[in-house]
């Protein structure tokens, strides 16, 4: 199952829904192609000294996209690595230009069940502190399903193992490269 690492000339970018496993898979897909890995929130909370939930508290959705469009820009820049990024970075149409024409945007797209599960585990999610989490995640999804369309590879994910959902991303990023 372990195939060929493609050789990568510029980052590859995780997108989808918060929960979808993009910092996870991540994490595992850095390691099994030698390269660094980062998440584009854990950056934002370096770069300000906040969470990313008391930006959005403190400033609101719009200026914490700006600042997120920003940080990311930064980190496509240099050598390949694995970018994680924040569940909305994608739907900003200047970042999500940004992500394809300098990066590999690959989206992990997960079902709303298993993205509630997911989240119901931590409660760092502002947009889901409002109500019915299952409701606000499939309205979220139906917002934002055709921006994450965009990205230009979609891995379809459930409660695969971890190691399946890598070599599918290693899968579809090769074929991408090689198309």
């Amino acid at each position: 199952m372990n195939r060929a690492v493609p050789r990568l000339d510029r980052s590859i970018v995780l997108v989808g829904m918060m929960g979808a496993g993009k910092s996870t898979i991540g994490r595992r897909l850095a390691r099994r192609l030698a390269v660094e890995f980062v998440d584009s929130d854990v950056e934002i909370e370096k770069t300000t000294g906040l969470k990313t939930s008391e930006l959005f508290e403190l400033y609101g959705e719009d200026a914490f996209r700006d600042g997120e469009r920003r940080v990311v820009a930064r980190l496509v820049q240099g050598r390949p690595r694995v970018i994680a990024t924040g569940g909305g970075a994608f739907n900003h149409p200047d970042t999500r230009s940004l992500l394809n024409r300098q990066a590999i945007t690959v989206w992990l797209d997960a079902p709303i069940e298993v993205l509630a599960e997911r989240t119901r585990r931590r409660d760092n999610r502002p947009l889901l502190r409002s109500g019915n989490r299952v409701e606000i995640l499939q309205q979220l999804m139906t917002q934002r399903a055709a921006f994450y369309a965009q990205a230009h590879v979609r891995v379809p994910t459930s409660d695969s193992p971890h190691q399946e959902v890598v070599e599918a991303v290693v899968t579809a990023v090769s074929a991408h490269l090689n198309g």
